[in-house]
């Protein structure tokens, strides 16, 4: 990766310049994996995009974006799995469907994809930035199973059920960044087997009169 890495540095005196928010996020990405989050700077990434630290601010408020990547993009994609999932298809095994598609990147992008993650949960600069992320991502499944219960995204089940998906996904990750060998999606899987069960015991439960 390191000599990957150099070639881009180098390229970053004379390349073409950065042109969409993908290509800048790629730039950063690779200088954090080489270099440590911790160590690169704004300026870091905008010469090696070959653009000004002013052109850098265009397309992210800060270097914990960059981490991120295009954040407002992948949400409206993940809103979006949701809403095509089929009527009869439960609300766990759709929140587990939407998720499975958020993670599945091509193989020749696994490794990035696992340093990502390396950075964004091991990085305690960017553990507290990751909150409003995280809440974000959780308003996406609560809307959702609201629309399914025909009830309000803030009510107690909506609230708790993104609470846990956040908490399995997250799960999922960190035993995927010790495991370097293991399957991400059948981590997810399995995961949300569980959590499928709890929560048919608990829609079942709530219905019932007291």
């Amino acid at each position: 990766m390191s000599e990957i890495l150099d070639d881009s540095a180098r390229r970053g005196r004379g390349r073409a310049r950065a042109t969409s928010k993908a290509e800048l996020e790629r730039i950063g990405l690779d200088l954090f994996i080489d270099r440590g989050f911790s160590t690169v700077t704004v300026d870091d990434i905008a010469g090696a995009a070959g653009i000004s630290r002013r052109t850098f601010f265009r397309y992210y408020e800060s270097k914990n974006d960059v981490a991120w990547g295009d954040f407002s993009r992948l949400m409206e994609g993940f809103a979006e799995a949701l809403d095509r999932a089929p009527a009869d298809a439960s609300v766990i095994a759709a929140v587990r469907d939407a998720v499975r598609g958020f993670n599945q990147v091509p193989s020749e992008e696994l490794a990035r994809h696992r340093h990502r993650m390396i950075i964004l949960l091991k990085t305690p600069e960017l553990v507290a930035h990751s909150t409003v992320r995280y809440a974000a991502w959780r308003a996406v499944i609560a809307d959702f199973v609201a629309r399914r219960l025909g009830i309000s995204p803030r009510d107690a089940l909506p609230q708790a059920v993104s609470w846990a998906c956040l908490g399995i996904s997250l799960s999922a990750y960190e035993q995927w960044i010790e495991r370097p060998d293991a399957d991400l999606l059948a981590l997810i899987d399995a995961s949300f087997r569980g959590l499928r069960d709890v929560f048919s015991a608990v829609v079942i439960d709530a219905e019932e009169p007291a």
